[in-house]
């Protein structure tokens, strides 16, 4: 197959050519393997969440207007007649002027409609309780349904679990959630210069930084990362690791070997598959730009830029959002959503791009301050000491000291 060189597309274009692959496959796993899995089926509420009345705190459950106008000076006086245990239905109920003990997600006793924290309240015997403030009713208590009612969408499809949603989950009863199917991600850190990072690198050599710190961001949105080891630069030992690759992975991550030159062959490597099509070589951004997309057969193969830093940024703004579209991932409900902040100083660009500045962010008391920081993309030291990364749109020619920015959070 032949193709011509950078026929440059926008990033948005680029996640336009996500469309032409498919959704991963779902499967059914145990709650307890839930954490960052994407829910493939909304999950519908069978009950009240929580099922019953209960208080909120430690004290007393009362009928409101049994309390009001009480004061510290004027408490209101009512009768103990028992205690709600935990996990108990009471057996109690409130006529006028009486109160239960009851703990915090005590079920409250017929009648009663609210609770008098404990810190103002005053036993005088056994029997009696003085009321030092008054309460309205549903003060210091949740209802059924509070969280989620019976019939109710709890957790829409393409939702990322966090832990708050395990923790919904098991509220709701949910041993087993269908899910998508966790992106596997080959990894190929390619060019005779690399060595392994068990080995010592002679003049000229370097250690394998890339392969390490992509399978991390891998790992981190979601996917599982195959680590297929270094590929020198010969054509057929590049092809047989992406031969592995499209045997037993979703996508392949190829560092290195995507520029003009002799050497470069992730390009022809790619292309000599059956059904492969080039999506992209050339993207308008910047650390980034001879990044590649190949579609062979169902499978998306990245040509990523060799430099660690720019392959560490191609892989947040255009890698990552390809993961997240093929574990359906929703992104309308707000994952990986930006910050904002505000610029410390001047920032030139060229247009006609993108260019994705690294930044560190300090709280001042004005709110959150983006500071630049500027070196060449050989260098990982400036995504160490970053925080994030801002977008320079390709139509501007920089951004301004003092202006709110967008700080994609790394």
């Amino acid at each position: 197959m032949k193709t011509s060189f950078y026929k440059v597309k926008t990033r948005e274009q680029v996640w336009g050519e996500f469309q032409r692959f498919p959704l991963l496959d779902t499967e059914e796993v145990p709650l307890a393997q839930g954490l960052n899995r994407v829910l493939a089926e909304p999950i519908v509420s069978k009950e009240d969440l929580p099922p019953f009345i209960r208080s909120t705190v430690d004290g007393y459950a009362v009928r409101a207007q049994d309390t009001f106008g009480a004061s510290e000076s004027l408490p209101s006086l009512l009768e103990i007649v028992g205690e709600v245990g935990m996990g108990e239905i009471p057996a109690l109920e409130l006529s006028n002027g009486k109160a239960a003990r009851i703990p915090t997600g005590g079920m409250l006793p017929a009648v009663a409609d609210s609770v008098v924290m404990v810190e103002y309240t005053e036993e005088l015997d056994q029997k009696s309780v003085a009321i030092s403030r008054s309460v309205a009713p549903l003060e210091n208590v949740i209802r059924p349904g509070d969280d989620f009612s019976a019939g109710q969408v709890a957790l829409q499809a393409g939702r990322r679990l966090r832990p708050q949603e395990i923790g919904l989950l098991a509220g709701l009863g949910q041993e087993k959630i269908t899910v998508r199917r966790q992106p596997k991600a080959a990894i190929i850190s390619t060019g005779d210069e690399i060595v392994p990072v068990e080995q010592d690198p002679r003049p000229g050599e370097l250690r394998d930084v890339n392969s390490h710190s992509l399978a991390a961001m891998v790992r981190e949105c979601g996917g599982v990362p195959l680590l297929l080891g270094l590929a020198p630069d010969q054509l057929s030992e590049l092809r047989t690791k992406c031969q592995q690759a499209l045997d037993g992975a979703d996508i392949c991550l190829i560092s290195g070997g995507s520029s003009v030159g002799s050497r470069d062959l992730t390009l022809e490597v790619l292309t000599s598959f059956n059904h492969s099509e080039v999506l992209v070589h050339g993207v308008a951004i910047s650390p980034g730009k001879p990044t590649i997309l190949v579609k062979t057969g169902e499978k998306g193969f990245w040509g990523l830029p060799g430099h660690v830093a720019s392959a560490m940024v191609v892989f947040q703004v255009l890698v990552r959002p390809f993961m997240s579209y093929l574990s359906g991932t929703d992104l309308s409900l707000g994952e990986g959503r930006p910050i904002q902040a505000r610029l410390s100083r001047n920032v030139a660009s060229k247009q006609g791009r993108e260019d994705f500045v690294r930044v560190r962010l300090r709280q001042e008391d004005s709110g959150l301050t983006a500071d630049p920081i500027f070196g060449e993309s050989a260098l990982i030291s400036t995504l160490v000491h970053a925080d994030g990364l801002i977008c320079i749109h390709r139509h501007t020619e920089g951004l301004y000291a003092g202006e709110t920015v967008e700080v994609i959070r790394i």
